[in-house]
C-alpha cells in the first residue's frame, strides 16, 4: 500500500493554478474595462456640457478636453484619448435649438499582455461613448 499524504494538497495547489489564476485575470480585465466605460460615458456627458455653456467653442472643445483627461484620470487612467470629436447639428454651431454631440474613445491595453503577441501592436478593448446634449432654445446665438 502506498502512502497518500500529502497528494491532496498538491492536487489543490495545482488546481488553484489551473482554475482560479484564469479566473483572477478575468475579473482584472473587467474591472479595467468597466472602469474605462464609466469614465468615457461620464466624460463625453460633462464635455457635451461645456461644450454647450462655453461662451465660445474653440474654448468650450479645450475645456471638454480637459473634462474628459479628468474623468479618465479618476478612473486611474493617465494615457492621453484616443478620440474626440465634437460636432454640431447647425452652422453656427451651438445655434438655439441645434444638438452637440460629444464622441469619445479609450482603447483598454490588457494587462500583463507583452506587445509582442500582437505583432508589435498591442492587444486592447476598444470603449466608446456618444453625448447629445441639445442647445437651450433662449441662449442667444454666437
Amino acid at each position: 500500500m502506498r502512502d497518500d499524504t500529502g497528494s491532496a494538497l498538491v492536487e489543490f495547489v495545482g488546481a488553484t493554478v489551473v482554475l482560479l489564476l484564469p479566473v483572477l485575470y478575468l475579473v482584472l480585465t473587467l474591472a479595467r474595462v468597466q472602469a474605462a466605460t464609466f469614465a468615457v460615458e461620464s466624460g463625453a456627458r460633462e464635455a457635451a456640457r461645456v461644450v454647450v455653456s462655453a461662451d465660445d467653442l474653440d474654448e468650450g472643445v479645450a475645456r471638454a478636453r480637459q473634462v474628459v483627461g479628468l474623468a479618465l484620470h479618476d478612473q486611474g487612467f493617465d494615457d492621453a484619448v484616443q478620440a474626440f470629436e465634437v460636432a454640431c447639428s447647425s452652422t453656427p454651431c451651438r445655434a438655439p435649438g441645434s444638438t452637440v454631440r460629444v464622441r469619445v474613445r479609450y482603447d483598454v491595453v490588457l494587462p500583463f499582455v507583452p506587445a509582442s503577441i500582437g505583432d508589435g501592436a498591442s492587444l486592447a478593448v476598444p470603449v466608446e461613448a456618444t453625448e447629445v446634449m441639445p442647445v437651450d432654445d433662449h441662449v442667444a446665438a454666437p
